[in-house]
């Protein structure tokens, strides 16, 4: 089975160890869940794993315990785009923009137009390929971000509270969609939430960080360890236990 190993992962700021001796194993095809209190290290992890911060340590992609297949292809969703809104940057365009070394302002070229079709349609959101960027709503724009990220199709899908910005009556269809691609593609996926409930009830697997990786296992494990109940509140960890039975 293939799967992405992260190996004694740290990152440091001074004196301060922001993440220390982080070990994981991410298997493909299956949504792993990544839950901890505010500032335990979620999102520095992400930003080590793509490049944006130093860090000792390593992390690759292997199909045994013996064989590496290289550098993994990274796709990553953060939990919301900086831009000017008033820009007249359609999807497209930022498809061009970040597929392709053609400027934008020449005209698309019709092979970028499939390319970014096909990809919308995985997510769902085909109708949204003319439509200016600083228009879409919180759920529209994540979708295309996530069309983005599965461009070409990883090997690690990043989602850091990618949902955030989702309205409340969304956020069981985005679950499901990145379950279901996850094991259509057979890809190896971290997701960052703090909605505890809905990442119990997608992920089969759960990490519960807090600088260190404090305990790995199904959701019911994680929230029955003796760390995640004296972080959170007990109520939070029976409200999740019993979401897991419904």
């Amino acid at each position: 089975m293939k799967c992405f190993i992260i190996d004694k992962l740290n990152v440091q700021r001074g004196n301060t160890h922001i993440l220390k001796d982080v070990n994981l194993h991410i298997h493909n095809g299956e949504l792993t869940a990544l839950i901890g209190p505010n500032g335990a290290g979620k999102s520095t992890l992400f930003k080590a794993l793509i490049g944006d911060i130093p860090y000792t340590g390593s992390f690759y992609y292997t199909d045994s315990p013996y064989k590496r297949l290289g550098k993994p292809k990274i796709g990553y969703v953060p939990q919301k785009l900086e831009f000017d809104y008033s820009f007249p940057v359609s999807v497209l365009d930022l498809f061009s923009a970040s597929l392709s070394r053609f400027p934008v302002w020449l005209s698309h070229r019709g092979k970028m137009k499939s390319v970014a079709t096909r990809s919308l349609e995985m997510v769902h959101a085909e109708n949204l390929l003319d439509k200016r960027v600083g228009t879409l709503s919180g759920g529209e724009l994540q979708r295309v971000l996530l069309a983005l990220a599965l461009n070409p199709i990883p090997d690690l899908l990043l989602l850091d509270e990618a949902f955030s910005a989702v309205d409340q009556s969304d956020l069981v269809l985005f679950y499901s969609l990145v379950k279901n691609l996850v094991e259509k593609y057979n890809i190896a996926a971290i997701l960052v939430s703090h909605d505890l409930t809905l990442a119990a009830k997608y992920s089969g697997k759960m990490i519960f960080l807090n600088h260190s990786v404090r305990s790995v296992g199904t959701p019911e494990e994680v929230f029955a360890h003796e760390t995640f109940i004296t972080t959170f509140q007990r109520g939070i960890q029976n409200d999740c236990s019993a979401a897991l039975k419904t």
